[in-house]
């Protein structure tokens, strides 16, 4: 029997082509000459659509969940349409990241800044490719009542993220190890502007705003009448559930071996501001300390090893475990507070167990 998450996803992928095939047409109409438009073409099909498509998919589920049915051709178009915009803007900050990273592969393929001929062009082509999220909106939502607000979404989610690559930036460069310039507060605000508010709270957002559901709204209870504030109370799930995502990340890329997670772990020899690095400085005595100024961040086996060895004494796959757990049940909590009701227009538990349950004690 076929997966059902198989079936939406390959739908939402069938849907590419014909994103890219507006965007491409747009090029056309304005008189672009064929060796742009055919560079543009490649653009597309090369960042946008080899990804898990988490984000995406993301929007199209929740519109289901919130509409409480199956949707209709028109309905779905838009819901993916918003999908593609948010995966077009996870393609925006891959292909600027990795020329910040100095990178070599994404996605099993070259780096798009490394694919012959391109090199510096990529910057333009980024940037191209944020411009076509603006125009996908301005073609398909243009006069909706949902129109202005998800133009300000992807504007201030956008400005979010780079924020948050700012942090990480000038936190942790690959070349100047300083780990004083580490901390978990700033681990934090790392994850929460760099992942957490593109990657969970803008696919919910962005349904929410398609389906209308307004900024606040009051519904009836045992106790009286109840206001929700759907938006506020989705960001603050949301932005606990990427940050619960990148931990997990973070310690996966220490705890993992490479057939279980697909890739060899590189965040102690990149020097990355990672959950297990300032989990490890808060607890470290100073000989620990010591042990891991003189070897993080170094492109050596055995200097990493050694770190590896400070990060098993202060116990950290124990320590995990105990956030994981507390970290689930607060957010069941948090869920369960919702005051649900059958009426159109208002906020879904299930939105948030489904994103919680992909993740809960996930391996790889």
């Amino acid at each position: 029997m076929s997966d059902p998450k198989d079936s939406r996803l390959a739908k939402f992928k069938d849907f590419f082509p014909v994103i890219r095939d507006q965007l491409v047409s747009y090029t056309e109409n304005q008189g672009m000459p064929s060796e742009a438009v055919d560079w543009y073409r490649k653009n597309l099909d090369y960042n946008v659509p080899h990804g898990k498509l988490n984000r995406g998919l993301a929007v199209v589920d929740s519109v289901e969940i919130l509409l409480g049915r199956s949707l209709t051709e028109e309905e779905y178009v838009k819901a993916a349409v918003l999908g593609w915009c948010v995966e077009l803007l996870q393609a925006v900050f891959l292909v600027s990241d990795d020329i910040m990273d100095a990178s070599i592969t994404r996605r099993s393929q070259p780096c798009w800044y490394r694919v012959p001929e391109v090199g510096m062009i990529a910057i333009n082509d980024s940037f191209m490719l944020e411009a076509a999220i603006y125009h996908l909106l301005k073609t398909h939502f243009k006069g909706l009542p949902c129109y202005g607000d998800l133009v300000d979404l992807f504007h201030q989610t956008t400005f979010q993220t780079e924020m948050g690559q700012l942090i990480d930036l000038i936190t942790a460069p690959e070349d100047n190890v300083n780990l004083s310039n580490f901390s978990l507060k700033k681990h934090r605000l790392i994850v929460i502007f760099k992942t957490a508010y593109y990657s969970f709270y803008l696919p919910v957002a962005a349904a929410l705003h398609l389906c209308l559901v307004p900024e606040s709204y009051t519904i009836s209870s045992p106790s009286g009448p109840v206001t929700v504030h759907p938006y506020t109370t989705a960001r603050d799930i949301l932005i606990v559930i990427g940050e619960y995502f990148q931990i997990q990340d973070d310690f996966l890329d220490y705890s993992g071996t490479p057939e279980q997670i697909g890739k060899i772990g590189t965040d102690i020899i990149d020097n990355k501001c990672s959950w297990c690095i300032n989990t490890a400085l808060a607890r470290a005595d100073p000989a620990q300390r010591q042990t891991l100024d003189d070897n993080y961040g170094r492109k050596d086996p055995v200097k990493e090893a050694k770190v590896k060895a400070v990060f098993e004494e202060l116990g950290l796959r124990t320590i995990y475990k105990e956030y994981e757990e507390k970290t689930y049940k607060d957010l069941q909590v948090k869920i369960m507070a919702i005051p649900e009701t059958d009426e159109k227009g208002t906020l879904k538990r299930e939105v948030f167990t489904s994103f919680l349950n992909k993740i809960y004690k996930r391996t790889k």
